[in-house]
């Protein structure tokens, strides 16, 4: 009698091991996933403030550059009526008159636009760094690249060319070549939908982001795995 329990009672212990276990396992995976979303939404965060600047910036250098173009149109004006009033009365311009016309033009136009224009690119370039550093590529490829989607277009052109070396290096495999040419033709239909995700409103751009570069990850996963790397 005492064995059978003893029996039951160990089986019993098994059990509460291995569902203390799996529930263990996925609160461990819960917890994971909440640490790896505030990690997205911290770097979105980022992101969407350095857009910020940037926009902020060229704004303000767009604002400088019709201020000075407009004080020297005025400018401009100020002269052509001065030279009218002065042909009408008989007299001539003097020089005084016309340095005075012209001082803002001459003031604004070569120090206030260079500027605000080379704030605005600054900004610009620190947003491309960001970008670059979080996707991990290097900035020399983004800058290859336009719109929203440049960084996931230096992405793709990245897994391209790791396909083209697993292939090149195991061209006798069969198995290889299959997945090489899955993966690129996959890799094609992501060039599309970033290039279509340009022209999408910008919350449906986000998402359509998103989904692509979880479809890259997944597909950098496989590669990593096919080199024989497990990160």
């Amino acid at each position: 009698m005492g064995l059978f329990t003893s029996r039951r009672s160990t089986r019993a212990q098994r059990k509460a091991q291995a569902k203390a276990l799996k529930a263990k396992a996925k609160l461990e995976a819960r917890l994971d996933s909440r640490g790896v979303e505030r990690d997205r939404k911290a770097r979105r965060r980022q992101e969407a403030k350095l857009t910020k600047r940037t926009l902020r910036a060229q704004r303000k250098s767009d604002k400088a550059v019709v201020k000075a173009v407009t004080d020297t149109n005025k400018a401009s004006v100020k002269v052509a009526k001065a030279k009218a009033d002065a042909a009408a009365a008989g007299t001539s311009l003097t020089p005084r008159k016309v340095k005075r016309y012209l001082s803002i033009a001459k003031v604004a136009s070569p120090i206030v636009v260079p500027l605000a224009y080379r704030g605005s690119v600054l900004v610009r370039e620190q947003l491309t760094r960001y970008q670059a550093e979080r996707v991990g590529v290097p900035v020399d490829e983004i800058n290859q690249y336009s719109g929203h989607g440049a960084a996931l277009s230096a992405q793709i052109a990245g897994a391209n060319r790791s396909l083209s070396t697993l292939a090149g290096t195991r061209d006798n495999d069969a198995e290889t070549k299959t997945f090489a040419s899955t993966m690129q033709s996959r890799l094609t239909d992501l060039t599309a939908a970033t290039e279509a995700a340009e022209h999408m409103p910008a919350p449906r751009r986000r998402a359509a982001h998103k989904a692509i570069s979880t479809e890259l990850t997944a597909i950098n996963a496989d590669l990593l795995a096919r080199l024989g790397v497990r990160p």
